[in-house]
Order: C-alpha cells, then structure tokens, then sequence
C-alpha cells in the first residue's frame, strides 16, 4: 500500500476531475435551458451535449497534467494560490479545447456564448471542491498511518534535522519517520531511538519505502541500496546545487528535495497508463469472450486431466510475484520446468544452448504440442493475461514477466522490475524471438529508463503489425 499510495492518490484525482469536468460542463447547459428564464433559440440536447464532452475529456485532463495538477507538491503543498491559478487556466482551456471541437465538428455545443462563461466558472469551483475533498480524506488517512511512506533520513546536515521534524510533526504530509542515520547533533532529541549508526543497519531494522539524503557523502552507494530494493530515493542538494538540479525538484515542508526518478513512468503517467490497462483489457476480455471460450473447449476436450489455462508463477513491478494465466500450449509433462529441466528430462541436453542462444526460442520445441504451436503462432495462448491486465499484476506494454529463476541473469534487475511487466513490450515488437536474451534485456531496460507515452504507442502499434504478420511468433 505505502509504495502505492502516490498513484493511488492521483488515480482518484484523475477520475475526480474526469467527472467533475463533465459535471460542469452538463450543469452549464441545464441552467441555461432549464433555470435561465430567458428563451433559448435552440432544442435541450443535452445527452448528445454531455456524450460530446466525453470524447474531448482525453485531451481535458492532458491538459490538467501538464498544468502540473497530478503533481504532490501541487496537491499536498502549503500554498493553495498556485493551485487555484492553475485551476484557472485549466478551466479557460479546457473550454477551449471544447470550443475547438465544437468550430471541427460543427456540433453547436456553445449556441449561446453566455454558456462558455459559465461553463468556465462552473468548472473552476467544481474542480476546486472536488480537490478539497479529495485532500480531506487524504490527509484523515495519512493522519490513521494508512498508506503513508515510512522514511529513512540519512546525512550530516541541518537539513536532517528539519526533515524529521517536520515529518514526525506533520502526519498529514503522507510520511512517517522510520530512522535518521546521522551524527547526534542533527538528531532531534525526542527522536534519538529512532538513531541508526549506519545505513545498512537502519535498512535491516526497519522497513522503509524511502530514503532522504542530506549531505553529498557516498551518495552512489546511498542511491544504490535504495534502487536495489525499490525505494524511492530523494536527494537534498545544497543552496549551489539547487541551480543546477537533476531529477524533479519537491518541497518536504520548506526543504527543497530532489527525486531521483529510475524511469520516467511514475505519478500521473503511471495513473495515465493504469486507466488505459483497465480499459482496455475489459473490452478486450469481450471482443474475445467467444474465442477464448473456443480454445479452452478444445483444449479441454483434448485432454481432461488438465486445465487449458497453464498457471505460472512471475515476477513484476517490485520484484512481486503473482500467476500468469496462458492458454496452454505445452505438454503436460513438461509444464512448471524450466527449459534446462525439460531438456534434460526428454534425454536432449544438447537444445539448451540452442534454446537459449537463440533468445528462448526452438523452431520445432518438442515441449510444445502441434495446437500449441498454432496458439502461439497467432499469439491467442496470451489472451487470458487481459485477466491479469485488470486485475493490475501486469500492463499491456512493458518488460517481459520474468521467471522467478530468470533473475540471476539480469543484471540490472531492479531496474527490469521497477515498472509492471507487459503482456508485450520494446523487445518483444524488436524482432520478437529472433534477439538474443542479452539484446532482449538490453531493449527492456531501455524502455524502462526511457518511458514516453510515444514509444509506448509505437509498441502497441508494432505488436498489432507482427501478430497479424506473425513475425517471430512460431
């Protein structure tokens, strides 16, 4: 919960706002049909106008986002004026954006221009109280200790002593004070038990999902005990540091703070991405209801003694593990073993340099039955991961879903697990299985530390293009 209350909180943003949007704009239209006693010149559509807002909404809360809107210390910051002025804007532009499809489609939605003025106040004051709101509940959960960030605060610094004391007098900020790593002076005296004489013993003590740093001491070791456990990890830069910052600069309090971001999807992007896998997969799981239905009857009548959905155990997002669901297309006396295991098992050791070399792939497996091999040239064994799309254990797009023994051939695995694995990703669309596993893990962690909502549509568009072409998916 703690490593997801961020996302959680800007997710209930984000469908706040979607709704409160619409609301305003509907509303708009039924005082002046409805309440304003001057005659309108025009029929009450106001279905057809409320569906209309619904197609623009997309483009609304872009615009909200990149206002800075779904940002913490927009949200949770002291200062309400910058929010309020952001609000503002939003809501000029927001009716813009609805004006411009109005001018496209020709569809009238303002016959009156009296409409868009109170349209723009009516979604300013929406918006406004729905934040309040929303901050409310959020500060009276934070306040219980539900969902907060358990903080570690490390360095020789002022700083450190500020930062603990704002946290441990400021429940309402979402963060809890869990250990200080520090010399007795920057320690506050009330907190001397929570003093640790060294980061590793504060990380083996308690449980922390972040860690501050204050001063510039080791900091590539600091950062790297934080990456390797999925931490978020923020940097305090001196006063000549703060010209020239990296990462997303924050306000804890009034301490200027520096989050060192391992992938850009994170935040808003993430709450972004989360609703399209929760739309997506649900149509999806429609569309395909008959077909999945097809194949599971087939490969139930082929064999009773097994189910036609393989579970199977997989690593995502934070090294957490959880079952993959596939259609199975592999014989069942080979199911659950590793590729090394099954090869041996069949007498055939000689394939697992063959298999593995050629970036996990066999032309003609002899795991793999002859429907199996038909299943997964046209990729339906993977449709039953939409269940795992909306259930939240997967993306759509992202690394491979790795085998919890495939760990120790990563490297760099704490950067392939800090996002969700995906149903397919950068190196699956890259040749699929025609790359080799080093190329495959290289293209992984590429899309990790350079995520854009780009290359994520570039991805979903080349997967589209290689199962109808069934490039490398044999």
């Amino acid at each position: 919960m703690q490593k997801k209350s961020d996302f959680i909180l800007r997710l209930a943003l984000i469908i706040g706002d979607a709704v409160m949007l619409v609301l305003s704009f509907a509303t708009a239209y039924f005082i002046r049909v409805h309440v304003d006693p001057r005659p309108t010149p025009f029929e009450s559509q106001i279905l057809e106008f409320t569906l209309a807002t619904l197609w623009v909404l997309p483009i609304l809360l872009v615009i909200l986002s990149a206002l800075g809107l779904y940002k913490k210390s927009v949200f949770l910051g002291k200062s309400r004026l910058s929010e309020m002025g952001r609000l503002a804007i939003a809501a000029v532009l927001s009716v813009a954006a609805l004006i411009v499809y109005d001018f496209f489609t020709g569809k009238e939605l303002f016959p009156v221009r009296v409409m868009a003025i109170t349209s723009v106040a009516l979604c300013f004051v929406f918006l406004l109280v729905e934040r309040i709101l929303v901050r409310f509940v959020a500060k009276q959960i934070f306040k219980k200790d539900y969902g907060t960030k358990r903080v570690i605060i490390i360095g020789n610094h002022k700083n450190t002593e500020y930062l603990a004391d704002y946290i441990t007098s400021t429940p309402e900020s979402g963060y809890r004070l869990a250990g200080v790593v520090a010399g007795r002076r920057f320690v506050p005296k009330d907190l001397k038990e929570r003093q640790y004489s060294s980061l590793k013993d504060a990380l083996k003590k308690v449980h922390a999902d972040v860690i501050f740093q204050t001063d510039e001491k080791s900091t590539e070791y600091v950062y790297r005990q934080a990456i390797q456990r999925h931490l978020l990890y923020y940097f305090v830069p001196s006063e000549t540091a703060l010209s020239s910052h990296f990462g997303e600069l924050e306000l804890v309090g009034n301490t200027p703070a520096v989050l060192v971001k391992l992938t850009p999807l994170s935040g808003g992007a993430a709450a972004f991405k989360r609703l399209f896998d929760i739309c997506f997969s649900f149509v999806a799981i429609i569309v395909t209801a008959i077909p999945m239905m097809i194949v599971w009857l087939i490969l139930k009548l082929s064999d009773f003694k097994y189910s036609p959905i393989y579970k199977g155990e997989r690593l995502t997002q934070y090294n957490r593990k959880f079952v993959c669901y596939k259609f199975r297309s592999m014989k069942p006396e080979y199911s659950g073993m590793t590729a090394e295991e099954a090869f041996i098992k069949m007498g055939k050791p000689e394939l697992i340099k063959k298999y593995r070399k050629n970036g996990d792939y066999l032309k003609d497996d002899p795991r793999i039955t002859r429907f199996g091999r038909f299943i997964r040239a046209t990729s339906i064994d993977e449709l039953p991961q939409m269940f795992n799309i909306l259930k939240g254990d997967i993306s759509l797009i992202g690394p491979r879903a790795l085998l919890p023994g495939e760990l120790r051939d990563y490297g760099d695995r704490s950067l392939i697990l800090a996002v969700k694995s995906g149903l397919t990703g950068f190196a699956q669309v890259s040749g699929r299985r025609d790359i080799s596993f080093e190329e495959r893990r290289a293209l992984d962690i590429y899309y990790v530390m350079n995520w854009s909502l780009m290359l994520d549509l570039q991805i979903f568009f080349k997967t589209i293009a290689a199962v109808l072409k069934r490039d490398g998916a044999k």
